[in-house]
């Protein structure tokens, strides 16, 4: 892939596919962790003199405007990161983004409404996200994939764009690939992968692929109940998958046979419901009662898995242990923060929901060797898929 420093931008107009899905309540973004990983690139094109065109998603608003995700106030925000004023666009590729970008100057930047507002972004058919892919490149004179959280999508600013323009990588991406390189190709052993969230559907391929290459894999999170379920644990009305339980049988087989040390949870918070101020006690695995749901893993577990941590020279962790927005429920998920945050090991956060609870839970985001803006996209990587977005910045 070929890096920014290849290309003479000055003056010229730059379309930068950026990562800029936040979260909002109401037109208040509660967590800007991805609007700040995009700064460095936009900074760097403003700085050389570029006319910078960033173009983002926002939530699924299914191919058609709607108010609810617009990037307005992501505009601000990145104004306000950036210390200048952002041009803000009303559509993506109509009148209003055409009058915005024909008005910048060097070194200023604009950003388009919601690429998801237009039907040929995310369309299945090849020609109709063709077709959206030639205006939108109209626009432009280079292109630069930034948005590391949407490469592993087939879409038309992440996949068709690069290939009607001269391209390279921005910064996030280019770090995003080394870290995850590092992590497949050699990675410093012990090397130990903490997996967590609510489905264990959502990680069977890149569990499949970790019991091969992974010294230590410890699960927590709703997941770990259809783990306990399959090694005969009743999980009372914990989350759990039944439609998965042959498969995770097989990954307990698997680990076995290959040594992989697979560390499950000896202890939970077994709530009376899925609430923030419900009763909760904590009890052994071998012993939740049947009218209670696991929340979050216990205080055995927590001291279990970090000393299963301690002595790991790379880490990677995606996924939370528990309910972390509920604050009863968020000690689980604070205690393997921690636990990286005290290693001397080459720590990677697999961006999506543990990222934001890095942040939500007040902790130090350089405590850690890299946080990743693309929960999804680090998964696929690590499962050995090839993702659309990076083979479009590919040398041709």
């Amino acid at each position: 892939m070929k890096d920014l420093s290849e290309f003479d931008v000055a003056g010229r107009r730059v379309l930068v596919r950026a990562d800029l899905n936040v979260p909002l309540d109401g037109d208040v973004i509660t967590d800007d962790g991805r609007i700040r990983a995009s700064v460095p690139t936009i900074r760097e094109l403003a700085g050389k003199g570029a006319r910078v065109i960033v173009t983002a998603h926002l939530g699924r608003p299914k191919g058609r405007p709607n108010p609810e995700y617009s990037l307005a106030p992501v505009a601000e925000r990145l104004g306000e990161l950036l210390g200048a004023d952002v041009a803000f666009a009303t559509d993506v590729v109509g009148e209003s983004a055409r009058a915005t970008v024909e008005a910048l100057q060097d070194g200023q930047v604009a950003l388009l409404e919601n690429l998801r507002f237009e039907p040929g972004e995310e369309s299945k058919d090849d020609a109709e996200r063709a077709a959206f892919a030639e205006k939108l490149a109209a626009l432009a004179d280079l292109y630069v994939g930034d948005g590391f959280g949407a490469v592993h999508r087939k879409h038309a600013s992440v996949y068709d764009v690069p290939g009607l323009l001269p391209h390279a990588a921005g910064q996030l991406v280019l770090a995003e690939v080394r870290v995850l390189e590092k992590l497949t190709e050699a990675p410093e052993r012990p090397y130990a992968v903490v997996l967590g969230g609510a489905k264990v559907s959502d990680k069977l391929g890149v569990i499949g692929n970790l019991l091969t290459k992974v010294d230590r894999l410890l699960i927590g999170g709703g997941m770990a109940y259809t783990f306990l379920k399959a090694q005969g644990y009743e999980v009372g009305r914990s989350l759990l998958q039944e439609d998965q339980l042959d498969q995770v049988r097989g990954f307990l087989d698997e680990a076995a046979k290959r040594g992989v040390e697979l560390v499950l949870p000896v202890d939970v918070l077994a709530a009376v419901e899925f609430a923030e101020d419900t009763e909760y006690e904590v009890v052994d695995v071998t012993a939740i009662p049947a009218d209670r749901q696991g929340l979050d893993i216990g205080p055995r577990t927590r001291e279990l898995f970090a000393g299963k941590l301690a002595d790991a020279r790379t880490v990677f962790w995606n996924g939370p242990m528990g309910v972390f927005e509920f604050e009863a429920f968020s000690g689980g998920t604070r205690a393997v923060a921690e636990a990286l945050i005290g290693s001397e090991a080459f720590t990677v956060v697999g961006g999506g929901d543990s990222a934001a609870a890095v942040r939500r839970l007040g902790l130090p985001e350089d405590g850690f060797s890299h946080i990743s803006t693309g929960g999804g996209a680090s998964l696929e990587y690590l499962e050995g898929k090839t993702l659309p977005g990076l083979v479009a910045l590919e040398d041709k």
